[in-house]
């Protein structure tokens, strides 16, 4: 059950930090004046990085403060007030965030995906907004789902080279384009039990553009792309 009291008061109940990235962490600065400290659920790698390197959980203890939950990697857990909800904890092997001093050394959970479970219905949502890499563990799970909200970022691993503004490829920053050999639309389209929605549209995806020819691929894939507002049932 989610409350709220005063002005100030929030319905959140709890956070799951499911990397150190700054476009999923600063968010946490709008909360900054909640009447009790921010519960959030995270890893050991994303604890050090936002307390240390990029120091949101320090600059929040001048404010409401933080209650951390620690996370590991591949682990189960659930957070109170939503008890039909199950959560496992899927590590992705990513890197670390550009600024972190291990960037180029990463650390277990610095970038995990989330099996959540629904226990009356026994259905199951796996998150993933950053896909490094696919293997046959993870390939399992996503088969298994009912729904995969996955990482939609990039349509071509040089979109942005071709676009001048950045140097680094989708696989670089850590995503796996959608096209392409063994590109994630390839892999999607063989899974046939889970809905399948595109979450983290980078702004030059093409996709966003409804009449383009690569959201016409999507369609006849039976690939969603996900919109503001958008509500899923499961």
């Amino acid at each position: 059950m989610q409350t709220t009291s005063g002005i100030r008061g929030t319905a959140i109940c709890g956070i799951v930090l499911v990397d150190s990235q700054i476009d999923h962490a600063t968010g946490l600065i709008l909360l900054r004046e909640s009447t009790k400290k921010l519960s959030i659920w995270c890893t050991d790698a994303v604890q050090h990085d936002l307390t240390s390197e990029f120091p949101l959980f320090t600059i929040l203890s001048s404010y409401c403060g933080v209650e951390r939950t620690r996370i590991s990697p591949d682990a189960d857990f659930q957070i109170p007030g939503i008890e039909n909800i199950h959560f496992k904890a899927i590590d992705l092997f990513g890197s670390g965030p550009p600024y972190s001093s291990y960037r180029k050394n990463p650390r277990p959970g610095e970038s995990i995906g989330l099996l959540i479970t629904d226990k009356s219905t026994d259905k199951k949502v796996l998150y993933a907004p950053a896909l490094p890499r696919l293997d046959a563990a993870l390939l399992k799970v996503m088969s298994d789902a009912d729904c995969l909200l996955v990482d939609g970022t990039f349509w071509k691993n040089d979109e942005l080279i071709q676009l001048a503004t950045s140097k680094k490829t989708a696989h670089d920053m850590g995503h796996i384009p959608l096209s392409g050999p063994e590109g994630l639309v390839e892999t999607l389209s063989h899974l046939k039990h889970p809905r399948k929605i595109l979450i983290h549209i980078n702004n030059t995806n093409p996709i966003l553009n409804e009449s383009s020819n690569e959201r016409k691929i999507l369609q006849a894939a039976q690939i969603e792309v996900s919109y503001d507002t958008q509500e899923i049932s499961v």
